[in-house]
This record gives C-alpha cells, sequence and structure tokens, in this order.
C-alpha cells in the first residue's frame, strides 16, 4: 500500500484498516514536527494522537479541494491550539533543537537563545504565531500557508513579515549582537 497516494488511501481507508495505517506512517512525523514545534515536544504526543483520532473520525468530511497535507495541517494546528488553551507551555527546554551545527562550547548560549527565542513567539499573536510556525518550523511555502489557514496569500505575507519585526523587536535588548563578533551573546542579567 505504501504505493497509493493519499487521495487512493483516502478512498479505501473507510473500509481498510491498513491503508489508513499506512496514510497514517506516511504522515506521522510531519505531524509531529509541526506539533512539537508549536507545543513543545512533551506535549507532541498528545496532540498527534488527537490528530489522528480527528482525521479518523472526520475522513468522511474530507472532500479533496485541497491537499489532504493542507487538511492535515489545519487539523494539526487546531489540536495545537486546543492543548495550548489547556495548560500552559511546555518548559522552554522542550522546544526543538535548530537544525544545526552543535558546538559544545556554545550550548549553554544556545539554549538561552532557544529559551529567548520560544518565549517571544509565545508573545505573538496566535494568528501570526500559526504564520511563522508554518513558514520558519513546518518549512511551507506561502502559497500553502494560505491554504491551511484558509487566508489569502497576502494576509500570509503580512503576518510572517509583522512576526519577524514583532521578534526582532522583543529579542532586541534581550540579546547581545556585537558588530564584530560572530556568535551574539545573552545581556547580563537580563530575563525574557
Amino acid at each position: 500500500m505504501d504505493d497509493y497516494t493519499d487521495e487512493q488511501l483516502i478512498r479505501l481507508a473507510h473500509s481498510d484498516t491498513a491503508a489508513f495505517e499506512t496514510l497514517l506512517r506516511r504522515h506521522a512525523a510531519a505531524v509531529h514536527r509541526l506539533a512539537a514545534s508549536v507545543v513543545g515536544s512533551s506535549s507532541a504526543d498528545d496532540v498527534v494522537q488527537e490528530v489522528f483520532v480527528s482525521v479518523h473520525k472526520n475522513l468522511g468530511s474530507f472532500r479533496g479541494d485541497a491537499k489532504f497535507s493542507t487538511w492535515l495541517h489545519r487539523i494539526t494546528l487546531n489540536a495545537c491550539s486546543a492543548a495550548l488553551r489547556k495548560k500552559q507551555p511546555d518548559a522552554l527546554d522542550d522546544w526543538p533543537e535548530p537544525a544545526a551545527h552543535h558546538d559544545p562550547a556554545r550550548s549553554t548560549e544556545q539554549a538561552q537563545l532557544r529559551e529567548l527565542l520560544a518565549w517571544a513567539m509565545q508573545q505573538l499573536p496566535e494568528s501570526v504565531r500559526e504564520a511563522v510556525t508554518l513558514r520558519e518550523l513546518a518549512g511551507l511555502d506561502y502559497s500553502e500557508i494560505a491554504e491551511v489557514l484558509g487566508v489569502e496569500l497576502g494576509t500570509v505575507k503580512s503576518r510572517i513579515s509583522r512576526g519577524r519585526a514583532a521578534l526582532r523587536e522583543l529579542i532586541k535588548g534581550r540579546w547581545d549582537v556585537p558588530q564584530s563578533a560572530k556568535h551574539p551573546t545573552p545581556k547580563q542579567g537580563v530575563k525574557p
């Protein structure tokens, strides 16, 4: 069944458990990545479970107007929003590591930067945070983000631009970026 397209698997999944399981396996990693980037890694498994229960329950309502992955991203964001409303955000240590070469000498600074960025992301309005997360963490292009969020392309561009500007302002004054330094350092005594 791995050779089947998503559309073929969706048609079969109503009566074939193996088809549904193949569909889940195909998309589980992307759903988990998106969930972890929004709610933190310690809550991501619960969100993924909620997403796939919702997909199983609502697969019959999938009309096929958009790609299955777009529909799945929307369900994932809805589940993430529900999880965030239920509790405080996870400890900032749970946020994913940036995809970069790990330098043990810089691990403390990287952890502080990760904490600062996670805090700053939480300060953004939900609509802006979703757009920035889908672009910067999930790697979707602008048109895919517009489909997932159900908004115009210009709105996506505006939200991402506002989000990036807000993040710069939130971080400014909390993190030193000397002109000649390769690696920024946290300002002494400044907390998020």
